[in-house]
Parts: C-alpha cells; structure tokens; sequence
C-alpha cells in the first residue's frame, strides 16, 4: 500500500508533539518535520537544541506508531558547510527519519554538486537520503537540472529528487520527464494542487508554494498526468498549507481534508 505522509508545512503552527498526535488522529502512517527553517526568520523547530522537545516528541510517536518519513530544509548557498548540517542529521537519524529535503541555492553549478556531494556523504552512514527538491526560484528549477546536479555530485548513492506537484505545473518537464528520472532517485513525492494562473514573480511563486496550495483537484495542475509517470507505491507527502482555508477547518480537520482528497486522487489516478 502507498503511504501518505503528513507534511509539517500543512499544519506548520503545531510543534512536532502535536503535530505527530494530528497525523495519527487524521488517519497517516507518517509524518514530516521542519528542523530548519525555510527562509530567515521562518518556522522550525530546533530539536536538535531541545532536548526536551525532543524527547516529547519521541514519546508522541511510540504512543501513536507514527514514523517520521522527511525532514527539512538543507539549503546549499554559497556559504554552505557541512559540518554545521551534523547536529541535524544525528536528530533527524534519532527520529528514525529516511529522507532529508534539500534546495540548491548556489549559483556555481560546481560549488553546488560539491556541497551536495559533501551533504550526501554525511547523511549516508545515517541511512538518510538526500532528496533535490527542484523549485522554478532556486538554483535548481526543473527536473533536469535536478539530474545535471545529481550526476555532476558523482551519483551518490542516497541521492534523491523530489518530485512535488506544485513545482512540477510550474517548471518545465512535464510527465515525460517525471518518468524518465531513475527510480532508484525517488524516494518520496509532494502531492498538493495550486491556482490555474501561475504565477509570474519569484514573490508570487513563494506564496503559493507557502500559503495558496489546494486540495487535489481543485486547482489547474495536472496531478493525474505526473502522478501516473511516478511509481505507483511511491510515498507521497501530503504539503497543502493554505492560510484561508486550514484556519477555518482546524489542524485536524484540515490535515484529514487533505489526506482524503490526496488519497483519491492517487488512487483515481491508477485506475
């Protein structure tokens, strides 16, 4: 059976307790954590700095048997260094986490493939993978360059990309390219659906990605086109944060609309 897992941006306001209890209650078998925060000034939860919380967070998840599948966000700039990465990855493998998110940021394609490379072989001995999430913003926008960078960091073999459905309607590739990417790099996917109009500023396409996203099949993206080309029991991490409707239905109520309408639509999608 596929899992379906909770994304924390969904329900981001909920620390990772709660969150976990919210996950169970809404019917998945898994669940995704924030460590780091997206942008500067955005919200994560340092349980890497909190042992307290960590330890209630370890507890939430032997009372309900969720599993923590992803874990986010590196960010490779310029700037990045590695071993500042050590205290979340030993967190991440502490939680008994399989997948780490990654976005490229740096703008030097070899820097790039290098910290990847470095991030990659920090994370394998912690049996976690290190999965591109390609963003039309960043450094690396679609599919392909997700490719170029994974083969330009020498195909480590806990690589990953990340195949999210709000980035796949808003970047070029299409479902040919979804089905041309090796299946030993997709470990999870992201399924949401989003406005018809896209976007035209990187503010705008920041936005949607954090505040607009829709349930599956109420939006214009072609979730049935990309989700055909993935495996049909690849993972899929439900990411649906919307700043209109999720207050309105509550964490709970509004993590179990999305895990409804993300399982139809899969499984509609297979038929």
């Amino acid at each position: 059976m596929r899992k379906y897992s909770l994304a924390h941006l969904t329900v981001l306001d909920l620390p990772p307790p709660a969150m976990v209890e919210t996950a169970r209650a809404a019917g998945y078998t898994h669940a995704g954590l924030r460590l780091l925060p997206a942008a500067p000034g955005g919200v994560f939860y340092d349980l890497a700095n909190d042992a307290a919380l960590l330890r209630e967070t370890l507890a939430r998840l032997k009372d309900t048997g969720i599993e923590i599948f992803d874990v986010e966000i590196i960010r490779l700039g310029p700037d990045f260094r590695v071993e500042t990465t050590l205290p979340f990855l030993d967190t991440a493998a502490t939680l008994g986490a399989r997948a780490v998110l990654v976005a490229g940021d740096d703008p030097d394609p070899a820097r790039l493939a290098a910290s990847y490379a470095a991030f990659c072989e920090a994370a394998a001995p912690r049996n976690l993978t290190g999965d591109i999430e390609f963003m039309p913003w960043t450094e690396v926008p679609d599919i392909a360059a997700a490719r170029r960078l994974v083969e330009a960091s020498g195909n480590p073999a806990n690589a990953g990309i990340l195949v999210d459905a709000l980035h796949y309607g808003r970047s070029q590739g299409g479902p040919s390219a979804v089905a041309a990417i090796p299946r030993h790099l997709l470990h999870y996917g992201q399924i949401c659906d989003a406005p018809a109009e896209i976007p035209t500023t990187v503010e705008g396409l920041i936005h949607t990605a954090r505040q607009e996203r829709l349930l599956p099949g109420t939006g214009g993206i072609d979730i049935t086109d990309m989700l055909r080309a993935l495996p049909p029991d690849l993972p899929l991490s439900v990411e649906l944060p919307n700043a209109k409707l999720a207050p309105a239905r509550g964490p709970l109520n509004w993590a179990k609309d999305c895990l409804a309408a993300s399982k139809k639509f899969a499984e509609e999608a297979r038929a």
